[in-house]
């Protein structure tokens, strides 16, 4: 099985401290991770599409700015039988082991709305700070989802140099 994903750091800055959102895993004969929102594209489906999707259906809250959006470009319209989109992402991960493949870019993005108390698969949507982030992180990175500890890990690296 080969997976592809899109998954989103949605970032807020309140009273000068940079807050994101993280949710808890909660699928039925999963362990219950925590992880970043977001998820499989379905097929054809563009990455900024399935970002806007997965994020409303795990968090209820609205994609209204994405970094990287202000480079896509498509060739819709060139050759209809074969349309490819191209997008600079924040970062992008490839699982190197374990029970599945998969690839995924992760976006750094902006919301509108309010915070679903459980969305599809997921529970307990909330934002916490970089800080707090980083402490879970050195705590325990196993209580992380396999596929975002590393793009948890690369942002944490990121924030530290901006």
């Amino acid at each position: 099985m080969f997976l592809v994903n899109s998954r989103a750091i949605i970032e807020r800055t309140l009273d000068g401290t940079i807050e994101i959102v993280v949710q808890t895993r909660n699928k039925p004969g999963e362990s219950q991770r925590i992880e970043l929102p977001g998820g499989r594209i379905e097929q054809y489906e563009s990455l900024v599409t399935a970002l806007i999707r997965e994020v409303k259906e795990e968090t209820g809250l609205d994609v209204v700015e994405i970094e990287g959006e202000d480079t896509r470009i498509d060739t819709v319209g060139i050759d209809p039988s074969f349309e490819v989109e191209c997008i600079k992402p924040f970062g992008a991960y490839q699982t190197i082991n374990g029970p599945f493949d998969s690839i995924g870019v992760y976006f750094r993005c902006k919301v509108q709305g309010e915070l679903l108390k459980s969305g599809d698969e997921t529970k307990n949507p909330r934002w916490i700070t970089v800080d707090e982030l980083r402490q879970l992180m050195n705590e325990d990175p196993l209580q992380f989802s396999n596929v975002d500890r590393a793009g948890i890990i690369f942002y944490l690296k990121y924030i530290e140099i901006m």
